[in-house]
């Protein structure tokens, strides 16, 4: 017998789905992304919401479906204005693999989100996981939707003790929903699995009196939920320390960089910035040489005025940030620009270097 088969060995499939969905049907959030089915707005909540909170979700998922409502709109939109749109989520190749699969979706099938996992899987930035979201909440199909918050509320249901951050346990948890999910509402069953462990079944301090599958929970009867899910340590984040420089002209516009298109925040653009040996702290003499090698610019470097710090999954990059000021030209090209700080409010940056330009008016 399959592990996943035994591990449902006395569960009571058809109750818990009776639960689970009747409680979502009176307990669910109101969120813009569930007042209809349509599959591309699924589609653009589900990649929105990859590593991010709901909340700061909903702003932007309003904004981005009023500029780009359609898979049409989208498909047609400048790049730029897709990752001005994305500005603040962070993890923007997810905005960028989005935009290239709704392209192959409006070539290839039509405009049409295709309604099967074959189809829907080979598309870029659709993994397992956003392909059962999708495929069961806007098609009705029975596909299992597997992400953390739902391996958390089953290894607890069922007491699983395999360790959720190897690929080999999110596969048994999909065989596991496969056996249990409701065929008759797929789009509740999984929906109700995700909102459980975002509300009642949370990562400490699950609220278990107040759960409406709690008689089915192997955990609480064993008293054992706060142990699961069993998930081992990531390695701890490396530190990058760099310096970055805002530069103006005598016009007052700034200067900014486009970053490569591919690697971490492809294709954003930055003020300029390089990596510091912290041996050899950077001082102003060397950022100016810097900067002259790297941009073609002569500049006369200030005083710092800020130091940014911004958290990746990996990585935490600690920024110095310094004013200065370019003396002559900059041979301009569609990576180097000198923009005004009005024009720069159309041009996509990464967070930090968002808060770079806030300390810096601040300073001003």
């Amino acid at each position: 017998m399959k592990q996943s088969e035994e591990l449902i060995k006395g569960f009571d499939a058809e109750q818990f789905q009776h639960d689970l969905i009747s409680w979502f049907e009176r307990e669910q959030r109101i969120l813009p992304w569930r007042e209809d089915q349509d599959p591309y707005k699924v589609w653009v909540s589900e990649i929105m919401l990859q590593q991010t909170r709901v909340d700061t979700v909903i702003p932007y998922f309003h904004n981005f479906i009023s500029k780009f409502p359609t898979i049409k709109h989208l498909a047609e939109a400048d790049e730029e204005d897709v990752l001005k749109a994305w500005e603040g989520l962070g993890y923007y190749s997810r905005a960028r693999n989005l935009q290239t699969a709704v392209k192959e979706v409006q070539e290839t099938y039509g405009g049409i989100v295709p309604n099967t996992p074959q189809e829907i899987s080979k598309l870029k930035g659709v993994g397992p996981y956003t392909t059962g979201a999708i495929l069961s909440i806007a098609y009705g199909v029975p596909e299992p939707a597997v992400d953390g918050n739902v391996m958390r509320v089953f290894s607890r249901l069922l007491s699983i003790w395999d360790d959720i951050a190897k690929p080999k346990t999110r596969k048994l948890f999909e065989d596991v929903i496969r056996l249990v999910i409701s065929n008759e509402n797929p789009s509740f069953f999984n929906q109700g699995l995700m909102e459980l462990g975002a509300l009642i079944c949370t990562p400490t301090s699950p609220s278990c009196l107040l759960c409406p599958v709690r008689e089915h929970c192997r955990a609480f009867d064993e008293g054992v939920q706060d142990e699961l899910p069993v998930k081992t340590k990531k390695k701890a984040n490396r530190i990058l320390h760099l310096a970055a420089v805002v530069l103006t002209d005598e016009q007052n516009r700034v200067l900014i960089h486009k970053r490569p298109e591919k690697g971490l925040l492809a294709n954003l653009w930055e003020f300029p910035n390089a990596e510091i040996d912290t041996e050899m702290n950077l001082d102003q003499e060397r950022l100016q040489m810097y900067v002259k090698e790297a941009y073609g610019a002569e500049v006369t470097i200030g005083d710092s005025f800020a130091t940014i710090q911004h958290i990746f999954s990996h990585l935490t990059w600690k920024i110095n940030v310094y004013e200065g000021k370019i003396i002559g030209s900059v041979q301009e090209d569609d990576k180097l620009k000198l923009v005004t700080f009005e024009e720069l409010e159309k041009y996509a940056l990464p967070v930090s270097h968002q808060n770079i330009l806030k300390a810096y008016r601040s300073y001003e």
